[in-house]
């Protein structure tokens, strides 16, 4: 996409109203330093920082711990495997990685947090203790591994993604660290994004519930537990990361493979249902849209990025306070803020550079029993079939070489779209999973199952 230095650049009431927001929330918050940066049509189009005076040197290159958004960076790991035929999601942990007590769950269950697995490991709180009380895998998972049935529900589970890293480790017979340098950071340049923190990077702080005091949080090495919350980073480097989880790299992950882990894999929590989780993504819905990424907080920081894939915008909030400001509600207002005052400016419409005449023929209305649809071609043999009317089952259907389509979101996602002709090669109908679409409501010999009457339709004798 080509887009004009006025398209890219933000409004100057826009870069106010964002401005404002993250003021607000430093000054409300009590965070000793708040750093933003917003990314649109995939670049770093606006930072902002507001500092207390604590001798951060706030800007879009500082370094915060960001907690667990490091999740999302482990699943990303574990998905190129799954990409490159190392392992199945479906697999069960004990395939890749025996011996850890929990062998029977499988790699999806513990990307989406619905293993069963406790939130913690045992005490002491391992976010503010060393690592070496936690050598082994035994250490982290502790006594009582299973809090819910296998599957059944979403419980957020922070060894979970421990045993994730070190599956990472054991099918590539490296360190956590070292794979995610090599296959992520390095590719994407994020180069201010590290195990360990690089100066210039933000301290820690818990600041006092009842007086405006400071007290210096420890920033303890989280060994074991590093594949669930280890990482710092920046402004400007996670903005990058977001517009990889919107749009994917294929130097690191496709788009396809991306847009699986932006989709729900586990129901919502009760009293949650505006957030659920997809394969080491948090899925939001807010004003109006869906956002995706991660959220994430250890002792002396707390950290937000959302992504917006339809407005194609995406912020990011670090701030270096224990209990600081709610930046996943900031990081969300960002995105409100760009997204509402500058809308995003669409593709200009092109025509098809050539149009399949056995394609063209397939447009336009179609009957699923007496219920209207319309069925649109798109670029790249794309078919897009809409209820004309009313409520219905929409989908878009993606070419495959066998001359079917499969559908891609919705009631047919994974269903197939095939066209059924006659002995002349004319086409008698769609079956689309099963489901018989003809040109006419219960078209005569059109292949409706059970048949049509013969006597066809007809008004109500008296």
């Amino acid at each position: 996409m080509t887009s004009s230095l006025s398209e890219q650049q933000l409004l100057p009431a826009t870069e106010r109203a964002l401005l404002h927001r993250i003021a607000v929330a430093q000054s409300d918050g009590r965070a000793p330093s708040l750093v933003a940066g917003v990314a649109r049509e995939g670049r770093l189009v606006w930072t902002g920082a507001r500092s207390g005076g604590d001798g951060t040197p706030a800007n879009a290159e500082t370094q915060y711990r960001i907690g667990s958004i490091t999740k999302t960076f482990t699943a990303v790991l574990v998905m190129r495997l799954r990409d490159e035929g190392l392992l199945d999601l479906n697999d069960p942990l004990d395939k890749h990685l025996p011996g850890s007590g929990v062998g029977d769950v499988t790699i999806a269950q513990l990307l989406a947090h619905s293993a069963g697995l406790s939130a913690e490991s045992p005490a002491p709180w391992w976010e503010r203790t060393p690592a070496s009380l936690r050598p082994e895998l035994a250490d982290v998972l502790g006594d009582r591994t299973r809090m819910h049935p296998i599957g059944r529900r979403f419980h957020y589970s922070n060894p979970g993604y421990t045993l994730l890293g070190s599956l990472v480790e054991a099918v590539r017979g490296a360190a956590w660290a070292d794979v995610l340098r090599r296959e992520i950071l390095e590719p994407l340049a994020l180069e201010r994004t590290s195990v360990q923190p690089g100066a210039p990077y933000a301290n820690g702080w818990a600041v006092h519930p009842w007086a405006d005091v400071l007290l210096p949080e420890p920033p303890e090495d989280l060994g074991l537990m590093a594949p669930a919350g280890q990482l710092w980073s920046t402004v400007a480097d996670l903005c990058r990361f977001a517009v990889f989880l919107a749009e994917g790299d294929d130097r690191v992950l496709s788009a396809s493979s991306v847009r699986e882990m932006r989709a729900p894999s586990v129901p919502a929590e009760t009293g949650a249902l505006g957030s659920v989780y997809g394969l080491g993504t948090q899925i939001l819905g807010q004003d109006g849209r869906t956002l995706v990424g991660h959220t994430g907080s250890l002792p002396g920081f707390v950290a937000g990025l959302w992504v917006s894939v339809e407005d194609a915008v995406a912020a990011v909030v670090l701030a270096n306070a224990t209990s600081g400001p709610p930046v996943g509600a900031v990081t969300a207002d960002l995105v409100r803020i760009v997204a509402e005052a500058e809308p995003r400016i669409p593709e200009p419409w092109r025509p098809l550079r050539e149009a399949e005449p056995d394609l063209l023929v397939l447009t336009g209305p179609w009957y699923w029993g007496t219920q209207s649809f319309g069925l649109r071609l798109l670029p790249d043999r794309v078919l897009e079939l809409q209820p004309l009317s009313g409520s219905g089952r929409g989908a878009r259907f993606v070419a495959e070489r066998d001359g079917t389509w499969t559908g891609q979101n919705g009631y047919y996602a994974g269903e197939t779209l095939q066209v059924v002709r006659r002995d002349d090669g004319s086409v008698r109908h769609l079956d689309v999973g099963s489901f018989v679409f003809t040109r006419e409501p219960y078209e005569q010999d059109a292949g409706v199952p059970g048949g049509v009457d013969k006597e066809g339709w007809r008004g109500l004798r008296p």
